[in-house]
Order: C-alpha cells, then sequence, then structure tokens
C-alpha cells in the first residue's frame, strides 16, 4: 500500500481563504427593518390590539347566546333498556323508550340534532389509530396488518368490515321525534344525508367498486357489536350505505374530549315545521341499543340552531374577551409606569 502523505503548501504560494465572500447576504449586510419602539407605538399596539379583541369577543358572546338548545338527558328515563342492553346475550332484543318535553316558545330556523355523550373517552391512542383508513377507501387491503385487531376478523379469518374499535362501538340508538298538535300525533320529519363534511365523502371515504354492494362486500362480516351488515345501515336510501353512510362517517371522526355531540339528523322545514319546531308539547321515540352503564357514561339528545360563529359554545368569546382585558390592562400599566417614571425625571433634571 502507498502511504498518503499530506501536501504541503511550498513557500511563497498564497493558502487558500476560509472566509466567506464578500457579498451582502455571506456578509449579513442586507437591509433590515428595525422598528424604533416608542411609548407611543407601544401603548397604541397594546390598546388597539385589546379594542379588537374585545369587539370581537362581545360579538361572539352575543352570537352564542343566540343560540335556541334544548338538551334531554334519557339516560335514567330509559333504566330498563340499559338494564337490558348490560347483558350481551340480549344484543338482538329490541327495547324501546319514550321521553316527553314541552318548547315554552318556538324554535325558529333551521333546528338541528344532535346525540351526546358523557364520559366516553374516544380520545384513547390505541382507539384512535384502531381503524384501516385504506379499508374505508374502499380498497382491497390485508387488515390483519393494520391497527384494528382485535377487530380485525373472526375465528374463521373473515375479515371485518369495518374494522377496528371505532367502527365496532358506533353509536347506534334510533331516535325519532314526535309533535302532539291538538290530540294528533306528527312525526317531526328529519334529514338524515347531508349531515356531513364534503372531503369526508369524496376523498376519505369510499364504497369498493362493485355492480352492487351487498356483492362489493362479499366475504367480509358485520363488526361484533353490529345489529346489520355495512351495506344495510339505510335501508330506505341506497346511496346512504356502506362506508359512505352519514352516521358513520360522524362517528368515525373521533372526538378530543370525554364529553361530547355529534350531529344525528336536522328537522326538514316542511308543513307544520316550514318556520322551525314551533312551541308545543313533543316526545322522544328511542330504540335503545348503545349501552352506557358500565363505563358510568350518560346519553342525551340536544335540539339546537345554530348562528354564523356555529353553536351554543362561547369560549370562543371569552378567550377574546380574557384577551383584550389582558392587553388593555397591560396597556395602562405601562401607562402608570411611564408617567410615573417621566415625573421623577422631570423632578431630578430641575433639581
Amino acid at each position: 500500500m502507498k502511504n498518503k502523505t499530506n501536501v504541503l503548501p511550498r513557500e511563497g504560494e498564497a493558502q487558500p481563504s476560509r472566509c466567506p465572500d464578500n457579498t451582502a447576504f455571506k456578509q449579513q449586510r442586507l437591509p433590515a427593518w428595525k422598528p424604533q419602539l416608542t411609548i407611543a407605538s407601544v401603548l397604541s399596539s397594546f390598546f388597539l390590539t385589546g379594542a379588537f379583541c374585545l369587539t370581537v369577543g362581545v360579538c361572539l358572546v352575543l352570537s352564542a347566546n343566540s343560540v335556541r338548545e334544548i338538551q334531554i338527558d334519557y339516560s335514567d328515563k330509559c333504566s330498563d333498556c340499559s338494564k337490558l342492553r348490560e347483558n350481551s346475550s340480549n344484543w338482538n332484543k329490541e327495547c324501546h323508550c319514550s321521553v316527553n318535553f314541552t318548547l315554552k316558545e318556538n324554535i325558529l330556523g333551521d333546528v338541528f340534532m344532535y346525540y351526546g355523550l358523557q364520559n366516553f373517552y374516544q380520545n384513547h391512542r390505541r382507539y384512535v389509530i384502531s381503524r384501516s383508513d385504506a379499508q374505508l377507501l374502499g380498497r382491497n387491503v390485508n387488515i390483519q396488518r393494520s391497527y384494528c385487531a382485535p377487530f380485525s376478523t373472526y375465528r374463521n379469518g373473515t375479515p371485518m368490515a369495518p374494522c377496528g374499535a371505532i367502527a365496532n362501538s358506533i353509536f347506534n340508538d334510533t331516535i325519532n321525534l314526535f309533535y302532539n298538535h291538538n290530540s294528533s300525533v306528527i312525526q317531526v320529519p328529519l334529514l338524515k344525508t347531508g349531515n356531513s363534511w364534503w372531503t369526508d365523502k369524496n376523498v376519505k371515504f369510499r364504497n369498493p367498486e362493485s355492480y352492487n354492494l351487498s356483492s362489493a362486500f362479499a366475504g367480509t362480516a358485520r363488526p361484533p357489536y353490529w345489529q346489520k351488515p355495512v351495506y344495510l345501515l339505510d335501508e330506505e336510501d341506497e346511496r346512504n350505505n356502506g362506508y359512505l353512510n352519514d352516521d358513520f362517517i360522524i362517528w368515525m371522526r373521533v372526538s378530543a374530549f370525554a364529553t361530547f355531540r355529534n350531529l344525528y339528523r336536522r328537522v326538514r322545514r316542511v308543513r307544520h315545521f316550514t318556520e322551525g319546531l314551533p312551541a308545543g308539547n313533543y316526545t322522544f321515540h328511542i330504540s335503545y341499543n348503545f349501552p352506557v352503564t358500565r363505563f358510568k357514561g350518560r346519553k342525551h339528545v340536544i335540539l339546537s340552531t345554530v348562528v354564523w360563529s356555529g353553536g351554543s359554545n362561547p369560549f370562543l368569546g371569552i378567550a377574546y374577551l380574557v384577551s383584550g382585558t389582558a392587553a388593555t390592562l397591560t396597556g395602562f400599566v405601562i401607562t402608570g409606569i411611564h408617567l410615573k417614571l417621566r415625573k421623577k425625571k422631570t423632578y431630578f433634571q430641575r433639581r
């Protein structure tokens, strides 16, 4: 092997320079804006920010307070059905209950029906990842390699469609609303489609390609806690079946908190309900299927309107009010400190 020797520069030869090139960028001579902070600019920034945040906060709080909302807890009122559902062997037995309530005033405008769950932790890490996005896109995938276990396949190897803990625990209570009008009972027409986002049905969820859904899901089985296969979720509307079912899509959008609500239905504004829900006596007819006793949960039905800022949630408005108040108080504190120091400076100058 040849010995490697360092080649030293000969005497009189110029050594290569390690200095950066003499350019504005490498020599850090680029023009820069250096704000000159004066007391006027600082105070105006704080007061303008405070005024803006307070104005927006007041508008958001007033908007949230204008939302009409009624919430009905039916966990205890359907206690008999709740006890029946705690025994898993009764999964195929139907149980119905009714909840009466009264609207003292009209709820005008578009009315939305939500179901609410309390103490149901969808934010658990293993629960959140227990799904197969490739399967929900209608692709033929090996779900045994996904995070769906133990809700991926049955013991005989039949894959579940859809797989995962999220899909298996879908909210499956059926809720109908009836209006008691002049000794007659009128069912309130409810819309069960058009409640999901456009990106859900066109980007995130798709059915397998086939001439019909039953053949598309051939060779698969429903999840253990489901009462019907995925291609029969809506027997009245064929387009609202499979992975494109609105109730299924909304449930698959997991919540970050243990207490949450999901959109269930919208009131169709026809006949007696063209302007919304009139005041009077109403009844919820509930087919009770979703058990909550074991995890000490509760279930609600919410009827609510919406405004330009969303639903009845004043958090954003309160956050703006707090920020605006803090900025305004900071401006006054800085003003007081400035005046005090200026007086002291004037006093020493006179001496």
